[in-house]
């Protein structure tokens, strides 16, 4: 089994509505309070978009000609301030491995080509935020080296 990784392009946008979908899905059933169930959370101008995009990249890892997992990034520049110093970050927004081609290798091979990619642009750090109750996505990052910032609390009042 070989994985390539290589950039998003239009035409992958059909193979990449699963999995979308997939990330989607997972959020609506977590919290339905905050997710609207959606066939097509991705719209296609929103993803063209995103792929003219210069600070954003998507990247998708494929098996022949079968897409099996794409991972979506957005660069930002954080402004030096009285209370902070400036510093550049990529943030992982996004990502996903097809169900049928989990624990095989592929997230690992795709956050490390994220890790390399944001190397090569020179990024301080690389950030992802993941709900609580995915305790499998926190286990897989922590066993690639990722480390807790911070966490978001709440009470829902309505």
């Amino acid at each position: 089994m070989q994985v390539f990784i290589r950039n998003g392009k239009q035409s992958d946008y059909e193979s990449l509505l699963p999995l979308f979908r997939q990330v989607h899905d997972y959020h609506v059933f977590v919290r339905p309070d905050v997710y609207k169930e959606n066939s097509t959370p991705v719209e296609q101008e929103f993803f063209e978009s995103q792929l003219i995009d210069n600070k954003q990249h998507i990247f998708v890892a494929t098996i022949g000609d079968d897409l099996v997992g794409v991972v979506v990034t957005k660069e930002e520049e954080v402004t030096e301030n009285t209370f902070v110093k400036a510093r550049k970050v990529l943030y992982i927004k996004s990502l996903c491995v097809a169900e049928t081609h989990r624990k095989k290798g592929i997230g690992k091979k795709l956050t490390n080509y994220v890790f390399d990619f944001g190397r090569s642009i020179e990024v301080n750090s690389i950030e992802l935020g993941v709900t609580e109750e995915n305790t499998s996505a926190i286990e897989f990052y922590r066993s690639i080296g990722m480390t807790t910032k911070s966490r978001k609390m709440e009470i829902i009042l309505k």
